[in-house]
Order: structure tokens, then sequence, then C-alpha cells
């Protein structure tokens, strides 16, 4: 039997430990249980189950029944962690007060709609990017092609597909704190993706609103949606 010692933290990892190293993954890849994250990590599920235990004791991540498609099997729900708004502010920089700060003067000088200028140039860097990629590899799924920007942007952003299209979610929002004061933020993003793909898309879950994640739905068929190449050669 293991000696309570031996469950003290373990030692710094390179530049993070180990339970930053669990709050970097619930981050980057969503909710996972303890058995993915010992996997992922290379630890036991003792010693992930042990993080966990004071992640959640300071309210940093959060338990909670995972959403399985379909019928789900004999036994018990799967429960998964994901991280909470104070779990995730601790990888947010002081620079959002300032840009908070900054953005209440723009306000006060200029109105609301200098926001709504400010997510426009914003978003016009993303969708340069966008269109750079597409024409390196206009054979690639446009959607995942708009994650691999989003991810360099630092948004965390993967692709599953759903009934009737593709879902894009953003496990980290680098403005979040900012775009929770003004959400004219979340929806400059919002058009830009209907602006990308030529179609209306539908934000369904904001991280800036309370939500865990950013989530959209892609519908399928769309002139620039990710069926078109398919449509193109039938």
């Amino acid at each position: 039997m293991k000696s309570v010692t031996e469950f003290e933290d373990e030692p710094e990892r390179g530049e993070y430990s180990t339970r930053h190293q669990v709050l970097h993954e619930l981050l980057v890849n969503g909710s996972a249980t303890t058995a993915e994250l010992a996997d992922r990590l290379g630890v036991t599920p003792t010693a992930i189950r042990r993080h966990l235990g004071i992640l959640e004791a300071s309210g940093q991540v959060v338990e909670k029944e995972r959403y399985v498609r379909g019928r789900r099997g004999r036994g018990r729900p799967a429960k998964a962690y994901a991280l909470t708004d104070r779990g995730r502010s601790s990888f947010f920089q002081d620079y959002d007060t300032l840009a908070l700060q900054a953005l209440g003067a723009l306000v006060e000088a200029a109105g609301p709609e200098a926001i709504v200028t400010v997510g426009e140039r914003r978003y016009g860097e993303v969708e340069a990017r966008y269109h750079q990629l597409r024409a390196e590899a206009p054979d690639a799924d446009p959607v995942e092609a708009l994650a691999i920007v989003l991810r360099e942007e630092g948004y965390a952003a993967h692709v599953s597909e759903v009934p009737g299209g593709h879902q894009l979610c953003q496990y980290h929002c680098p403005v979040a704190h900012v775009a929770a004061e003004y959400p004219q933020l979340c929806e400059a993003e919002t058009s830009m993706f209907a602006r990308l793909f030529d179609t209306p898309v539908q934000r369904i879950a904001t991280i800036a609103h309370g939500d865990g994640v950013c989530t959209t739905n892609i519908p399928l068929g769309t002139p620039n949606g990710p069926h078109k190449r398919e449509a193109t050669r039938a």
C-alpha cells in the first residue's frame, strides 16, 4: 500500500505540474474521464483522482454526466470532468483587465458601434488566414480549415459530424472575459462563420455566456460548406 507521502504532488514535468497539465488537457480537449486523463498524461488513475479531487474542492473542475448519443448500455452513467469558470480563469492574463478598460474608454468616446468595428477587424485577420489555407488546399474540408485557423489563434477548436452537418466546438476562448462584457464580439464571430460558408449557422452555446464550450452548428450542402466538392464531382 502506498504511503500518504507517495500521493503528494509529483515533481514538475518541464514547465507544468501534473495538476496544471490536467487543467490544460481539459481546456484544450474538453471534458474527460479519469481513465482518459490518466492515459493521456501517463500517470495512474489513482493519482489523477487525487488531483481531480483537489481541483474540484477548489472549484476549478466539476464532475458531470457525459452525454452519450443513442441508447446507453447497462451500468452507471459515464462521468467526466470539465473546467469551471474559475478553472478557465487560471489561463487568463492581466491584459484582460486592460482590454476591458480600453474598450470601455472606446465605447465612451465612440459609442457601442465601435465594438462591432473592433470585432470585424479582429475576425478579418482570421478570414484572411482561412482563405489562404483554402487556396493552398482547395480540396480540404472547409470546416476543418477554419478549425485549424482558430487553433492557431488559441481557440482550441475541434470539428465533429452531427446529423445534418458539422459541429464546430471551441474549448477555449482567449477573449471570453471581454466577450462576456461585450457580446458584439461573439456576434461578429458568428457572422464571420456564416460569411465564410455562405449559409446561416447556429450558435448554440458560448463560453462568454457561461457555457463550457462555444458550439456552432454548420449545415451541409451549402455553396462553401463541407460537401461542396462532393456535390461538384457528382
